[in-house]
Formats: C-alpha cells, structure tokens, sequence
C-alpha cells in the first residue's frame, strides 16, 4: 500500500509518488520489498528476518534512517508482539510488515487526523503516539488491581493473590523496556543527524519522547508499588507466623513447671511428705492451677498474649 501525506494520508498509485510533490507512506511485505527497494533510491539492503527482531532501535546511514519495532501485546506482554521494519528519508518512510499492522494503524490515523500543515515528522508523531495511546488506562488499571490487593492484604487476607502481584510486576517491567527502546528511537529521531527532518518540526519527537517518559515513569512507580504490595504481604506472613511461635513460647513456659512437678513426683520416692497425706493429691493439683492461672495472668499484664 503506498499513500502521500496530505492534509490527511491519502492511497495512492504508485505514478503518483514517483512525482514528489508530497511526502509518501509506504507499507510494504518483506517480498514486496526486495522486490521494490532499488526504486526508492535509499542506498541499503535491509534483510528483514522476523524472528530476529527483538527490540526496538533505530540506526543512521549514511543516506537513510533505518530501524525495527518490536510493540508488545498489551493484552498478553508474554507473547511475541508484533514485528516490524522501517526505512526513511527526506521524501518518505518505508514499512516492512509482513503482519498488517501498520495498514490498521495508518488506517485509523487515516480515519482521526487531519493536519493543517502536512509534514513527515506529524505523520510519524501521529504513528509513535498510536503505539503508546492506550497504555495510561492499563496502567491505572494495574494501579487499581494492585491497591485492591493492598487493601486486602491489610485487612489480613494473607491468601491474597501474590501471584497476580507478580505477574503484574512483569507485565510492568516489559513496559518499562518498551518504553527505554522507544526514547531511544525518538533520540535518534530528534537528532536529525542526516537533515532529513525539517528543524521546525522536529519538536513533534520532543513531544513524543516527554509522553513516552511520562509513561516509563507512571510505569516505574507502579512496579515499586507492585514490589511494596509483594513486601508487605510478606510481612503479614512472618507477623502471623511469629504470632503464632509466640503463643506456642507462652504455653510451653506455661506448662514448665508442671512438667518439672510432674517428673518430681512421677519418681516415687519413698519418704516423700506428700505421699502419705490424704491431702497430697489435692495439693498439688491446686498448686498446679495456680502455676498456670499465675502464669497466664503474668503473661498478660506483660502484653506477650
């Protein structure tokens, strides 16, 4: 698919391109653009492997800008995400996808944006925006589930979700990822290293790059948050567990002396006083109540029950 950027992007054949009187989009299939690259004359050979796409990045030619996305699925970061190249200068940008994506992309960029004044860089903002423009509600949306455990971890739920906890953690450190590459990218885009932007537009990458930051830092927090949640529940854990290795200290030194009563006498001396006293066993059992009652009354006037 080739377009021209207009006052909005515009399909186009392919005659109408070769004119140059308007910048152009092309979005082209890894065979398309072996097929094709010689006729937009950018001086490069850009083998597009999929599966060795792993980041986003962005590098200078000498007489072209080349790079690769790699854009994580926000409905599932543990997939693969979606794979896809580029290759841009001064009269346009070349997409190698051989997934799709970008066609749906320039397709509701075709569908929501009108510019006054036509240029590469509002086109390409208008893209990077695309890639990012859902992610502040899923980060509330992880803000929101993260104090929902919080709170129940508070009120001592210590069977609250840990998992969820961490599997949020690691959807938010790919974001964070994400998010590092695309800055990158915008840098080497803000540089402007071979001229190919106009210098008055190159603000849009500024743009582009505080929104992206924003992001990484919302992200950020949130994965301390996400930490802090996992830290505390933690917490509660070895509060109860000392909770209760405390009350089981506390009834074994109860029963001590009881213990220690119980193998004095258990030895049956002969001579022992008790023995013969009709009151022996009563005795002992009345001291034994008092021993525990005395004990526990200790215990709770030192705050350990």
């Amino acid at each position: 698919m080739l377009y021209l950027i207009k006052h909005t992007i515009q399909p186009c054949m392919e005659a109408e391109l070769r004119q140059g009187r308007w910048q152009y989009v092309a979005v082209l299939t890894p065979e398309e653009w072996q097929e094709k690259k010689d006729s937009f004359d950018m001086g490069i050979d850009l083998e597009l492997d999929i599966h060795d796409i792993y980041n986003t990045k962005a590098e200078v030619n000498y007489d072209s800008l080349t790079g690769k996305f790699l854009i994580p699925d926000r409905n599932n970061l543990d997939a693969h995400g979606t794979r896809f190249a580029f290759a841009l200068d001064e009269k346009g940008i070349v997409f190698i996808d051989p997934s799709g994506a970008v066609r749906g992309m320039i397709a509701e960029i075709a569908k929501t944006r009108r510019w006054r004044i036509p240029s590469l860089e509002r086109f390409l903002y208008d893209f990077l925006a695309r890639i990012v423009q859902q992610d502040m509600p899923i980060l509330e949306g992880y803000d929101l589930e993260l104090d929902q455990i919080e709170d129940a971890v508070q009120a001592g739920d210590t069977d609250a979700d840990l998992v969820r906890v961490n599997e949020i953690r690691g959807n938010i450190r790919e974001l964070v990822i994400h998010y590092e590459q695309l800055l990158d990218l915008g840098q080497e885009l803000e540089e402007n290293e071979n001229g190919f932007f106009r210098p008055e537009n190159v603000r849009y990458f500024r743009m582009f790059m505080n929104r992206v930051a924003r992001l990484r830092d919302t992200a950020a927090s949130l994965r301390d948050h996400a930490m802090q949640v996992r830290d505390l529940h933690h917490a509660q854990l070895e509060a109860k567990q000392n909770k209760t290795m405390s009350v089981l200290t506390v009834v074994t030194t109860v029963f001590m002396p009881l213990t220690l009563i119980a193998g004095w006498y258990g030895m049956n001396f002969r001579y022992m006083p008790e023995l013969e006293s009709p009151f022996g066993y009563p005795v002992v059992i009345g001291v034994s109540v008092l021993i525990v009652v005395g004990s526990f009354a200790l215990f709770r006037k030192l705050k350990l029950l």
